[in-house]
């Protein structure tokens, strides 16, 4: 049969695919579109076999809460170059499976991927076609959610970073100032008794180590290790870290003066390589 320029553009629309590449999947298709759509599935899939193994440590990563400040996810849609992570239709489609996630709310990365992205389309399967497309790996490297009171999301220029911001009560401008937070000094944890055990034994051994190449007796050494491990917790706590915008407070005070009594009860970072 005749496949025209319409029938092409039409399925250029759908998938993203080049022009040579829908004309051969619609003459291929006897031209059938769910057909066509299916070779090109097919042939992301060849490609997707072949690049298995390739880094994907670029890509889009996309923070964003519901309606109601109540719920947010972050997704980071990985893929090879810097090239197609800064493309206007990548961007678009991280963003899509951001709202699909947003909108569902799945608890797994796995959940996620089986959703729908359009028809009979999961977001697996679109991640499979768009690898035809665009001819690299593509991928769902990170999916993150969290629930609170209030949260709020921030995404740092350039899609290569993004954080949420959970708190027991409050503004979503109060949520996005801690999003900026997280994402601006990269803390360890959300306060003492979220750092991993490994992280804090670390330190002390680092601080005792210090302490003795200064020559402090045996006696005071672990105490003035455990007074450099809070130092550490200082700088690299969420909730008492210095507040970026007023140093004279901590990001605990400053949640708790916005809206009287309010905490931080959690936050998500996660970013290409920072």
């Amino acid at each position: 049969m005749s496949i025209t320029a319409a029938d092409v553009n039409k399925l250029r629309q759908m998938t993203g695919a080049g022009m040579m590449d829908c004309k051969k999947a619609l003459t291929e298709a006897n031209g059938d579109f769910e057909a066509a759509i299916d070779v090109l599935r097919k042939q992301g899939q060849k490609v997707a076999a072949k690049r298995a193994d390739r880094d994907a440590t670029e890509g889009a990563v996309i923070a964003m809460t519901n309606e109601t400040n109540t719920r947010g996810v972050v997704v980071s849609l990985n893929c090879e170059t810097d090239f197609v992570a800064k493309n206007e239709g990548y961007v678009d489609m991280a963003k899509k499976m951001a709202s699909i996630a947003i909108a569902n709310f799945p608890t797994t990365k796995e959940d996620l991927l089986a959703l729908s992205y359009e028809g009979s389309l999961t977001i697996a399967d679109k991640l499979i076609e768009q690898t035809g497309v665009i001819g690299e790996k593509i991928e769902i490297a990170y999916y993150e959610t969290i629930e609170g009171g209030v949260v709020a999301g921030y995404i740092h220029a350039g899609n290569k970073l993004a954080t949420l911001a959970a708190l027991s009560a409050g503004v979503a401008e109060t949520a996005k100032d801690v999003a900026m937070q997280a994402a601006a000094m990269n803390p360890v944890g959300l306060d003492r008794t979220s750092v991993p055990s490994d992280v804090i034994e670390r330190e002390l051994e680092v601080a005792r180590d210090m302490v003795r190449q200064e020559g402090k007796p045996e006696d005071m050494i672990e105490k003035i290790a455990q007074g450099k491990l809070g130092k550490f917790y200082k700088e690299n706590t969420l909730v008492e870290q210095d507040f970026i915008k007023d140093s004279k407070q901590s990001v605990a005070q400053y949640v708790a003066s916005a809206s009287a009594g309010a905490t931080v009860t959690g936050f998500r970072r996660v970013g290409l390589g920072v």
